[in-house]
Protein backbone atom coordinates (compact mmCIF):
# COMPACT_ATOMS: atom_id res chain seq x y z
CA UNK A 1 0.00 0.00 0.00
CA UNK A 2 2.00 2.80 -1.60
CA UNK A 3 1.53 6.46 -0.72
CA UNK A 4 -1.58 7.52 -2.14
CA UNK A 5 -1.03 11.40 -4.15
CA UNK A 6 -3.53 13.42 -2.52
CA UNK A 7 -3.99 17.17 -3.03
CA UNK A 8 -4.37 18.82 -0.17
CA UNK A 9 -7.60 20.74 -1.66
CA UNK A 10 -9.51 17.52 -1.48
CA UNK A 11 -9.19 17.64 2.46
CA UNK A 12 -12.16 19.17 3.37
CA UNK A 13 -13.98 17.09 1.08
CA UNK A 14 -12.61 13.95 2.39
CA UNK A 15 -13.13 14.94 5.97
CA UNK A 16 -16.86 15.58 5.45
CA UNK A 17 -17.27 12.43 3.58
CA UNK A 18 -15.60 10.55 6.58
CA UNK A 19 -17.61 12.26 9.25
CA UNK A 20 -21.05 11.84 7.80
CA UNK A 21 -20.30 7.85 6.77
CA UNK A 22 -19.14 7.18 10.61
CA UNK A 23 -22.09 9.25 11.40
CA UNK A 24 -24.44 6.84 9.53
CA UNK A 25 -22.29 3.93 9.98
CA UNK A 26 -23.09 4.52 14.52
CA UNK A 27 -26.72 5.77 13.65
CA UNK A 28 -27.16 1.98 11.95
CA UNK A 29 -25.28 0.54 15.14
CA UNK A 30 -27.33 2.34 17.90
CA UNK A 31 -30.88 2.55 16.14
CA UNK A 32 -30.88 -1.19 15.02
CA UNK A 33 -29.65 -2.04 18.47
CA UNK A 34 -32.64 -0.25 20.01
CA UNK A 35 -35.14 -1.13 17.28
CA UNK A 36 -33.77 -4.84 17.63
CA UNK A 37 -34.33 -4.81 21.64
CA UNK A 38 -37.51 -3.45 21.83
CA UNK A 39 -39.10 -5.58 18.80
CA UNK A 40 -37.52 -8.76 20.13
CA UNK A 41 -39.37 -8.87 23.35
CA UNK A 42 -36.50 -9.96 25.46
CA UNK A 43 -34.62 -12.53 23.13
CA UNK A 44 -31.47 -11.08 22.77
CA UNK A 45 -30.32 -13.40 20.06
CA UNK A 46 -33.11 -11.83 17.84
CA UNK A 47 -31.70 -8.54 18.80
CA UNK A 48 -28.26 -9.29 17.93
CA UNK A 49 -29.12 -10.73 14.71
CA UNK A 50 -31.12 -7.24 13.64
CA UNK A 51 -28.13 -5.69 14.73
CA UNK A 52 -25.64 -7.98 12.82
CA UNK A 53 -27.84 -7.05 9.56
CA UNK A 54 -28.34 -3.87 9.91
CA UNK A 55 -24.63 -3.21 10.52
CA UNK A 56 -23.05 -4.93 8.01
CA UNK A 57 -25.51 -4.10 5.36
CA UNK A 58 -25.36 -0.65 5.83
CA UNK A 59 -21.40 -0.63 6.28
CA UNK A 60 -21.02 -2.28 3.02
CA UNK A 61 -23.07 0.48 1.44
CA UNK A 62 -21.83 3.51 2.72
CA UNK A 63 -17.95 2.00 1.52
CA UNK A 64 -19.28 1.74 -1.73
CA UNK A 65 -20.53 5.44 -1.34
CA UNK A 66 -17.98 7.26 0.36
CA UNK A 67 -15.38 5.29 -0.84
CA UNK A 68 -13.92 7.02 -4.00
CA UNK A 69 -14.06 10.62 -1.84
CA UNK A 70 -12.23 9.77 1.38
CA UNK A 71 -11.17 5.86 1.01
CA UNK A 72 -14.30 5.30 3.72
CA UNK A 73 -11.74 4.23 6.40
CA UNK A 74 -14.61 4.91 9.66
CA UNK A 75 -12.12 3.79 11.83
CA UNK A 76 -9.16 5.16 13.27
CA UNK A 77 -7.32 2.16 13.20
CA UNK A 78 -7.43 1.53 9.72
CA UNK A 79 -6.57 5.10 9.35
CA UNK A 80 -3.74 5.02 11.25
CA UNK A 81 -2.33 1.49 9.62
CA UNK A 82 -2.51 3.40 6.26
CA UNK A 83 -0.40 6.13 7.27
CA UNK A 84 1.93 3.34 8.58
CA UNK A 85 1.55 1.76 5.15
CA UNK A 86 1.76 5.00 2.87
CA UNK A 87 -1.76 5.09 1.92
CA UNK A 88 -2.88 8.41 3.78
CA UNK A 89 -0.23 11.06 4.26
CA UNK A 90 0.79 11.43 8.05
CA UNK A 91 -0.25 15.35 8.54
CA UNK A 92 -4.19 14.53 7.10
CA UNK A 93 -3.82 11.58 10.16
CA UNK A 94 -5.31 13.37 13.23
CA UNK A 95 -7.87 15.28 10.98
CA UNK A 96 -8.93 11.84 9.52
CA UNK A 97 -9.31 10.63 13.65
CA UNK A 98 -11.10 13.77 15.14
CA UNK A 99 -13.96 13.82 12.34
CA UNK A 100 -14.22 9.80 12.36
CA UNK A 101 -15.18 10.18 16.50
CA UNK A 102 -16.92 13.53 16.18
CA UNK A 103 -18.84 11.53 13.22
CA UNK A 104 -19.02 8.52 15.74
CA UNK A 105 -20.36 10.62 18.33
CA UNK A 106 -22.99 12.61 16.41
CA UNK A 107 -24.55 9.10 14.63
CA UNK A 108 -25.71 7.96 18.40
CA UNK A 109 -27.09 11.17 19.49
CA UNK A 110 -29.42 10.92 16.62
CA UNK A 111 -29.93 6.97 16.95
CA UNK A 112 -30.91 8.37 20.25
CA UNK A 113 -33.18 10.87 19.28
CA UNK A 114 -34.87 9.07 16.92
CA UNK A 115 -35.94 6.27 19.50
CA UNK A 116 -37.06 9.28 22.29
CA UNK A 117 -33.96 8.43 24.27
CA UNK A 118 -31.69 11.27 25.63
CA UNK A 119 -29.14 12.56 23.16
CA UNK A 120 -26.93 11.51 25.64
CA UNK A 121 -27.17 8.83 28.53
CA UNK A 122 -23.91 7.40 29.21
CA UNK A 123 -23.79 3.25 29.14
CA UNK A 124 -24.14 0.94 31.78
CA UNK A 125 -23.63 -2.30 29.86
CA UNK A 126 -20.66 -4.41 30.88
CA UNK A 127 -18.22 -5.71 28.57
CA UNK A 128 -14.73 -6.89 30.39
CA UNK A 129 -12.21 -9.64 31.29
CA UNK A 130 -9.81 -11.56 28.96
CA UNK A 131 -12.27 -12.96 26.65
CA UNK A 132 -13.97 -10.02 25.51
CA UNK A 133 -10.54 -8.36 25.46
CA UNK A 134 -9.06 -11.42 22.90
CA UNK A 135 -12.31 -10.85 21.03
CA UNK A 136 -11.33 -7.32 19.89
CA UNK A 137 -7.97 -8.28 19.09
CA UNK A 138 -9.38 -11.20 17.02
CA UNK A 139 -12.29 -9.06 15.78
CA UNK A 140 -9.36 -6.14 14.61
CA UNK A 141 -7.04 -8.56 12.93
CA UNK A 142 -9.78 -9.76 10.88
CA UNK A 143 -10.77 -6.60 10.09
CA UNK A 144 -7.76 -5.28 8.98
CA UNK A 145 -7.13 -8.72 7.39
CA UNK A 146 -9.03 -8.30 5.38
CA UNK A 147 -9.21 -4.59 4.19
CA UNK A 148 -5.50 -5.23 3.44
CA UNK A 149 -5.87 -8.91 1.88
CA UNK A 150 -8.57 -8.04 -0.22
CA UNK A 151 -7.18 -4.12 -1.32
CA UNK A 152 -4.20 -5.68 -2.42
CA UNK A 153 -5.33 -8.83 -4.20
CA UNK A 154 -8.98 -8.55 -5.15
CA UNK A 155 -9.76 -4.59 -4.41
CA UNK A 156 -13.53 -4.87 -5.79
CA UNK A 157 -14.36 -7.49 -3.28
CA UNK A 158 -13.58 -4.82 -0.46
CA UNK A 159 -16.93 -3.29 0.28
CA UNK A 160 -18.69 -6.51 0.42
CA UNK A 161 -16.02 -8.54 2.24
CA UNK A 162 -16.13 -6.06 4.83
CA UNK A 163 -19.69 -6.04 5.04
CA UNK A 164 -19.50 -9.94 5.33
CA UNK A 165 -16.83 -10.34 7.84
CA UNK A 166 -18.27 -7.49 10.22
CA UNK A 167 -21.80 -9.71 10.34
CA UNK A 168 -20.03 -12.51 11.08
CA UNK A 169 -17.53 -11.61 13.45
CA UNK A 170 -20.58 -9.74 15.28
CA UNK A 171 -21.24 -13.74 16.08
CA UNK A 172 -18.15 -15.43 16.56
CA UNK A 173 -16.13 -12.80 18.75
CA UNK A 174 -17.03 -12.64 22.30
CA UNK A 175 -17.41 -8.85 22.10
CA UNK A 176 -19.53 -8.84 19.40
CA UNK A 177 -16.65 -7.42 17.05
CA UNK A 178 -16.80 -3.69 17.95
CA UNK A 179 -13.49 -3.69 15.98
CA UNK A 180 -13.41 0.57 15.71
CA UNK A 181 -11.89 2.97 18.16
CA UNK A 182 -14.00 5.99 17.22
CA UNK A 183 -17.40 3.16 17.24
CA UNK A 184 -16.31 2.06 20.73
CA UNK A 185 -15.80 5.86 22.31
CA UNK A 186 -19.55 6.74 21.02
CA UNK A 187 -20.98 3.80 21.89
CA UNK A 188 -20.25 4.69 25.51
CA UNK A 189 -23.28 7.75 24.98
CA UNK A 190 -26.09 5.49 24.63
CA UNK A 191 -27.36 3.25 27.37
CA UNK A 192 -29.25 0.45 25.54
CA UNK A 193 -28.38 -2.47 23.45
CA UNK A 194 -25.13 -1.81 21.47
CA UNK A 195 -23.86 0.15 24.27
CA UNK A 196 -20.54 -0.25 26.40
CA UNK A 197 -19.53 1.26 29.81
CA UNK A 198 -17.29 4.06 28.98
CA UNK A 199 -15.04 2.30 31.78
CA UNK A 200 -14.46 -0.65 29.69
CA UNK A 201 -13.97 1.11 26.44
CA UNK A 202 -10.10 1.85 27.30
CA UNK A 203 -9.23 -1.89 27.21
CA UNK A 204 -11.23 -2.43 24.19
CA UNK A 205 -9.45 -0.06 22.31
CA UNK A 206 -5.90 -1.47 23.34
CA UNK A 207 -6.70 -4.32 21.73
CA UNK A 208 -7.91 -2.89 18.45
CA UNK A 209 -4.96 -1.31 17.54
CA UNK A 210 -2.88 -4.09 18.94
CA UNK A 211 -5.08 -6.29 16.64
CA UNK A 212 -4.63 -3.91 13.80
CA UNK A 213 -0.81 -3.87 14.50
CA UNK A 214 -0.59 -7.35 14.06
CA UNK A 215 -2.62 -7.77 11.17
CA UNK A 216 -0.85 -4.94 9.22
CA UNK A 217 2.92 -6.73 9.76
CA UNK A 218 1.98 -9.79 8.72
CA UNK A 219 0.35 -8.64 5.85
CA UNK A 220 3.22 -6.36 5.00
CA UNK A 221 5.17 -9.78 4.71
CA UNK A 222 2.35 -11.84 3.33
CA UNK A 223 1.53 -9.46 0.65
CA UNK A 224 4.34 -6.66 0.03
CA UNK A 225 3.22 -3.07 -0.18
CA UNK A 226 3.18 -1.89 -4.08
CA UNK A 227 3.33 2.01 -4.91
CA UNK A 228 -0.57 1.40 -6.30
CA UNK A 229 -1.48 -0.62 -3.52
CA UNK A 230 -3.43 2.20 -0.88
CA UNK A 231 -6.62 2.14 -0.07
CA UNK A 232 -7.23 5.75 -1.85
CA UNK A 233 -5.79 4.18 -5.04
CA UNK A 234 -8.22 1.36 -4.87
CA UNK A 235 -11.33 3.57 -4.91
CA UNK A 236 -9.99 6.01 -7.57
CA UNK A 237 -9.30 2.93 -10.12
CA UNK A 238 -12.71 1.82 -10.11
Amino acid sequence: MGQAQENPKDLPRRLTAEAVGTAFLLAAVVGSGIMGERLAGGNDAVALLANTVSTGAALSVLLLVFGPISGAHFNPAVTVAEGFLGGLAWRDVPAYLAVQVTGAIAGVVVANLMFDEPAVFFSQKERFGTGQWLGEFVATFGLLAVIQGCVRLRSSTVPLAVGGYITAAYWFTSSTSFANPAVTIARTLSDTFAGIDPMHAPAFIVMQFAGAAAATALFWWLVPPEPEGSIMTLWRST
